[in-house]
């Protein structure tokens, strides 16, 4: 696990970090990332531009694209939704120690942080995805710790933060997982049908989309959120 130093007050960067451009060109060449403002939050991140000309991609782009895909080029609708239900209600993660599951771009940690969580750790597999949410990080101005194996984490946080992580069936097992890593789970999908684990209950529904806008079906606009059973 590795800790971040804290952040001074600074002014955005001009241009997007080169590690994430490199990271992103080998999947998808000229292209960039713009720092973008996610609606309804103060969040911005290093995301392709909404206006990436997929007309123009050769067939080996879309290879690349399907077989490696950048996930934390793009802020989830279910993230969204759940960095703008932590920023709605801090109190879910107020002065707790936070784990966030397939981190991605890093929006749900960093809106648990700016929320008022003690500390939060940011895991992904993905090594670039932890980058990204160093930058994103860096971005935004809170501290983070980053954690590339969930078997690392030796504790049990307070609250453990999973944000359309179920999309792949072969996943689901991670419900069960969970519980061994966080006293209380949260978790945000739009994409799993008929939902139904003895540990987890339906408490919230909430709309989001992926940005930038992706054009997704509008089922897949309507986020719901699942709490561990108490």
């Amino acid at each position: 696990m590795q800790a971040v130093s804290s952040i001074g007050a600074q002014q955005a960067p001009a241009s997007a970090p080169e590690v994430l451009l490199q990271a992103l060109h080998q999947v998808i060449p000229a292209t960039g990332l713009s720092c973008q403002r996610l609606p309804g939050t103060l969040i911005d991140l290093w995301l392709i531009p909404p206006d990436l000309p997929t007309e123009r991609m050769d067939d080996e782009v879309v290879r690349r694209i399907w077989n490696d895909t950048p996930y934390w080029i793009f802020c989830w609708a279910s993230g969204l939704a759940m960095a703008q239900w932590l920023l709605a209600e801090p109190h879910h993660v107020k002065d707790k120690e936070v784990l966030d599951f397939g981190a991605g771009s890093g929006v749900v940690a960093i809106a648990a942080k700016m929320a008022g969580a003690k500390r939060v750790i940011a895991c992904d597999i993905d090594q670039i995805s932890l980058i990204a949410c160093r930058e994103n990080a860096l971005l935004n101005q809170v501290e983070l710790e980053y954690l590339d194996d969930l078997y690392a984490y030796t504790e049990q946080a307070d609250v453990l933060l999973a944000a359309d992580v179920l999309y792949d069936q072969s996943n689901r097992f991670f419900l069960d997982e969970f519980l061994k890593f966080g006293k209380q789970v949260w978790v945000a999908d739009s994409r799993v049908k008929n939902f139904s684990h003895p540990a987890y209950e339906k408490v919230d529904e909430r709309s989001a989309t992926t940005w930038p806008d992706l054009d997704e079906a509008k089922e897949f606009r309507n986020v719901s959120f699942y709490r561990t059973i108490k």
